[in-house]
């Protein structure tokens, strides 16, 4: 697999998600912005963010599938801030079950990169384990 980290569909949604978490969190109270708004974005960026680096390393299957693993965790602590957003009130539960289950897809996504990193290696690299 060659091209960009732009191409991948987990990146895709990751970036989509992260915009609509950005859009959501602007109507959340004032007091707010230093705690869950500032947790909520951080961490949805950081999904974004680390399948980038991973893409980067994919030459090194080790070191490519511990980014993955950082991006699952950070979707894992954007699924906590999107639990405290429904029970404070700010967000719905519709809107929450929706983000909720389009983070779970990246989760499985980012386990199917996580089990084979090969599947990702530059195209040099595949052939020479062929």
């Amino acid at each position: 697999m060659d091209g960009n980290f732009k191409d991948l569909k987990v990146y895709q949604m990751s970036y989509a998600l992260a915009m609509e978490i950005f859009h959501l969190s602007k109507s959340f109270p004032k007091d707010e912005i230093y705690s869950l708004t500032s947790q909520i974005r951080r961490s949805s960026r950081s999904v974004c963010h680390n399948i980038a680096e991973a893409y980067r390393k994919r030459s090194y299957p080790n070191h490519f599938a511990s980014k993955c693993t950082d991006s699952d965790a950070e979707a894992s602590e954007t699924t906590v801030s999107i639990d405290f957003a429904k029970d404070c009130g700010y967000i719905t539960v519709d809107i929450h079950q929706s983000l909720i289950s389009r983070y779970e897809e990246v989760g499985k996504m980012l386990g199917g990169m996580i089990d084979h990193p090969e599947r990702f290696l530059p195209k040099n690299k595949q052939q020479k384990q062929e």
